[in-house]
């Protein structure tokens, strides 16, 4: 599902390791994800974490055998899935220490959630994105906080609910990348991030980090919960039960109410 290795730099590589399924997020991913980030904050070696993917695509975002599950699952379970995936975001976005994405392909739904919890994110050009979720009658709920966070609410809004699918080049001037690089050069460009903290005391990068976090939007317990309400009230819509019905189906989704 994942790999975490340190070198003996303290530079820690988690990589999403799911690349015949795109990198979706499953349950089992989100647990690992998460438990992952509870090793890296507590690991004083750990310099610089790189986030990263094997496979052509970064990550696909939710896995849709999972969505299909929470349709089928009680009211409970659906919030005890919704609260993980929050709560996998927000351990990795509370990292002590800064997070470089390598963005070597795709990003989609979740995909670009993981892509706004990174200090900073280095992507390809030729990599596609998309906040897809309203195309399946959902809406980008848990992401939501990490999204505007990282975009500001203006730029967020050019996307956020279309479900449109944007290159490279926009999710630079959106503030999701840095900068795309040409894929060769992706791994020279993730190294020039990572070799400034190398001579910083780590400590005061992590109460850098903390300070920055801390004037920037309050993403706290009550935001994390307002996401995960918003989530379940689309799953419990007539929406969504059809946007994934449809998706599974390969047909058009026929939206409740248009005739």
């Amino acid at each position: 599902m994942i790999d975490l290795v340190v070198d003996g730099r303290g530079v820690a590589r988690l990589t999403l390791a799911r690349a015949d399924k795109h990198n979706a997020l499953s349950q089992a991913m989100i647990d690992a994800l998460t438990q992952a980030a509870a090793t890296i904050a507590a690991d004083s070696r750990i310099r610089v974490v790189v986030l990263a993917a094997e496979g052509p695509t970064f990550c696909a975002g939710g896995d849709l055998g999972w969505m299909r599950d929470q349709m089928a699952a009680d009211r409970q379970t659906r919030r005890a899935a919704a609260f993980s995936l929050a709560r996998m975001l927000g351990a990795l976005n509370q990292l002590p220490q800064p997070v470089i994405g390598r963005i070597q392909g795709n990003a989609f739904g979740g995909g670009i959630g993981l892509a706004c919890i990174c200090d900073v994110a280095i992507g390809v050009q030729g990599a596609r994105f998309g906040l897809t979720e309203t195309r399946l009658g959902l809406i980008p709920a848990t992401i939501g906080p990490y999204v505007l966070a990282r975009m500001g609410e203006a730029k967020a809004r050019r996307v956020f609910m279309s479900g449109r699918v944007f290159d490279a080049s926009e999710a630079v001037a959106l503030d999701l990348l840095a900068r795309a690089v040409p894929p060769a050069a992706l791994d020279e460009a993730v190294d020039a991030e990572i070799t400034p903290y190398l001579s910083c005391g780590p400590a005061a990068v992590a109460a850098a980090k903390r300070y920055a976090r801390s004037l920037g939007p309050v993403i706290d317990d009550s935001v994390i919960a307002q996401s995960v309400a918003a989530l379940l009230a689309c799953w419990d819509g007539p929406e969504a039960a059809e946007g994934i019905a449809a998706f599974f189906d390969k047909r058009p989704p026929h939206w409740p109410g248009l005739g």
